[in-house]
């Protein structure tokens, strides 16, 4: 299937060269509300801003790489601290309008949507055949509403400047490296949400949710009203990359997943395939494409193991498992 582990001096790389350019931390988009037609994930774009800014967030994450894959290839020490890691979540809601105040019973949905598609008990889990060999199970963590913070702003929109997570127009996190922050706030410019991977500054660590793609009631929108933005952004929280490797034909550093072209969008045909080398069927239906809510519904195996060795003795989130 695929793929050798290649360590993020080529991220970095990309990172330096990149001439993105980003919002002043206090600015956001004024712009008319988007709604999404189809999935934005800005996480790696984030990333790339990182580590222009941060020059020692590369040596860091490359640390991270040597480390997850010393423990998937030594599995007797992968083992969770307390078998089930429980992880708290913190809601940060930014509000302008009453709408966008979500509900105690949308932000409980998404922990219910968390929970059910890490612990393989969705709804929408057998849909696939054709990779049932390896389709995670139960993976050990389980998320728990821990508060709710809100706060309502000025603000029409937010940009992937982190502005949100400042209290000096959003809400600083709170005990960051034992919660889970997750903002929930309007997105500029169609983006459902976005998430820091392992190893960077604990002031900014999270993920971040448009209110329209948060949860599954309310204002939860089609069509991503299955809660499953959340899913995604998680993943990268515990190190997953994009399944096509934010390249064509890229690497997402897991074993058992097929090379993909690129992201797919909506919802595929089955059997949809790859051109990349072996022409694989892809697998549009794991979480970390952008295939729509009722459309994704898997991870693997690989995913799993990947995303538990953040929390290992040692790993850049164990402080969860204490």
């Amino acid at each position: 299937m695929k793929k050798s582990l290649v360590l993020l001096a080529g991220v970095v790389m990309f990172g330096l060269s990149c001439n993105k350019s980003t919002s002043n931390e206090d600015e956001s988009f004024q712009d008319e509300e988007i709604t999404a037609t189809k999935r934005s994930c800005s996480s790696d774009d984030v990333l790339q801003q990182q580590l222009i800014e941060d020059p020692t967030l590369g040596t860091r994450m490359n640390a991270i790489e040597e480390f997850t894959r010393r423990i998937i290839e030594s599995p007797d020490q992968n083992r969770l601290v307390n078998g089930v890691i429980e992880i708290p979540v913190v809601f940060n809601v930014l509000y302008k309008t009453t709408a966008q105040n979500v509900s105690q019973a949308q932000l409980q949905s998404q922990i219910d949507v968390l929970n059910e598609d890490f612990a393989a008990t969705n709804a929408d889990y057998n849909l696939t055949s054709t990779y049932n060999s390896v389709k995670s199970g139960n993976i050990a963590v389980r998320f728990v509403l821990d508060a709710v913070v809100r706060k309502q702003t000025n603000t029409t929109s937010w940009s992937t400047n982190n502005a949100m997570k400042k209290s000096a127009k959003g809400i600083a996190p709170t005990s960051p490296t034992t919660k889970l922050n997750i903002w929930v706030c309007n997105m500029g410019g169609g983006i459902l949400g976005y998430a820091q991977f392992p190893g960077g500054s604990s002031a900014t660590d999270g993920v971040v949710l448009d209110d329209n793609a948060t949860g599954r009631t309310g204002t939860a929108a089609a069509p991503f009203n299955k809660g499953r933005t959340a899913t995604h952004e998680v993943g990268h929280w515990m190190n997953l990359r994009h399944i096509w490797g934010d390249a064509t034909c890229g690497t997402d550093q897991v074993g058992d997943t097929p090379t993909h072209n690129t992201a797919n969008y909506g919802c595929p045909a089955s059997g949809h395939k790859s051109t990349c080398s072996g022409t694989p069927v892809e697998m549009t239906m794991n979480y970390m494409d952008y295939t729509d809510d009722a459309c994704m519904y898997m991870f693997s195996l690989g995913q799993e193991t990947r995303m538990l060795a953040v929390f290992a003795a040692g790993g850049p989130r164990n402080s969860f498992a204490q």
